[in-house]
C-alpha cells in the first residue's frame, strides 16, 4: 500500500513542477487545468504498474480513470487554447507581480498535486488490494460512472455548440441537460469519481476512495466550481439571477415555475 501512495506522491509531484515549470516559460498558470485531468490518468497507471492487487479490479480503475481524464484534457486542450490565460490566474499575476511564479508554485501547482493525490486515493488503493474480484459493488460503481460520464460528455457538448451560436453571446444557457442543472458538467464529475470510489471500497483499504469522492464533490459544489463560477456568471450573464431561481445549482431536477 505505501508503495503505491509513495509512488503516486512522486508522480504527480514531477508532474506539477514540469507544468509550473513549463508555465513559467510561456507565462500562462492555465495549463494546469488541462494536467488535471491527465495527472489522474497517471496515477492510474502508475498504480496499476506498482500495485498487487486483483487483476480485474486494477484494469477496470485504470481504464475508467483513464477514459474520464483523457477526454477531460483533451476538452480542455481545444476549448482553452488560444484564448489566453484564464481570468483567476490574470487576477492573481496582477495581484503578486513578479513573485506570482514562486507563489504559483505552491498555491497552483502545489496545492492541486496535493489534492490529485487525496481525491484518487481509490484508484490508488483500490489496486493494491488482493481482494477477490469485481462484485456487486463494483457493477453499482460502473453505472454511477457511466452517468456521469454522460452528463459530463453530453453536457460540455451542448454547451460548445450554444457558444458557437453568435445569437448566444450574453445569454444564457439554460437548455438540454442545462435545463435540469446550472452545471451538469461538474456533477458528473462528482458522479464519476463516487463511481470509481464504489468500485474501489470493495476492496476495503479502497473505502479511502470515498474520502476522495467527498473531496472533489465539495470543490465542485462549494469551492472551485459552482461557487466560483456563478460569482462571475452573474455578473456577465443578462437573466441569469432567473435561472438560479429556477434551476437545480448541481442535482438534476425539473425547473421550477416562477
Amino acid at each position: 500500500m505505501g508503495d503505491v501512495m509513495g509512488w503516486s506522491a512522486v508522480a504527480i509531484a514531477v508532474l506539477m513542477v514540469s507544468t509550473w515549470l513549463l508555465s513559467v516559460i510561456v507565462k500562462n498558470a492555465s495549463i494546469v487545468d488541462i494536467v488535471w485531468g491527465l495527472g489522474f490518468v497517471v496515477v492510474a497507471w502508475v498504480s496499476r504498474l506498482v500495485g498487487d492487487g486483483d487483476d480485474a479490479r486494477q484494469w477496470l480503475l485504470t481504464v475508467m480513470t483513464s477514459v474520464w481524464g483523457l477526454r477531460l484534457g483533451a476538452y480542455l486542450f481545444w476549448r482553452n487554447t488560444g484564448h489566453g490565460e484564464d481570468y483567476r490566474y490574470r487576477a492573481m499575476r496582477k495581484h503578486w507581480g513578479p513573485r506570482f511564479p514562486v507563489i504559483s508554485l505552491v498555491t497552483v501547482f502545489g496545492l492541486q498535486g496535493t489534492l490529485m493525490w487525496i481525491v484518487s486515493l481509490g484508484v490508488q488503493l483500490g489496486q493494491d488490494d488482493a481482494s477477490p474480484s469485481v462484485g456487486a459493488i463494483a457493477y453499482i460503481g460502473i453505472a454511477v460512472y457511466l452517468v456521469g460520464l454522460f452528463f459530463e460528455v453530453v453536457g460540455d457538448a451542448q454547451l460548445a455548440r450554444f457558444k458557437a451560436d453568435p445569437e448566444s453571446a450574453g445569454k444564457v444557457m439554460d437548455r438540454g441537460l442545462w435545463r435540469y442543472t446550472r452545471h451538469p458538467n461538474y456533477f458528473g464529475d462528482a458522479c464519476v469519481w463516487w463511481g470509481l470510489a464504489l468500485v474501489a471500497a470493495e476492496t476495503g483499504s479502497g473505502a479511502w476512495g470515498l474520502l476522495g469522492a467527498l473531496v472533489m464533490t465539495i470543490l465542485l459544489r462549494r469551492v472551485s466550481g459552482v461557487t466560483l463560477l456563478e460569482r462571475s456568471l452573474r455578473k456577465r450573464r443578462e437573466g441569469y439571477e432567473q435561472y438560479i431561481a429556477r434551476t437545480s445549482p448541481f442535482l438534476p431536477r425539473p425547473p421550477k415555475k416562477i
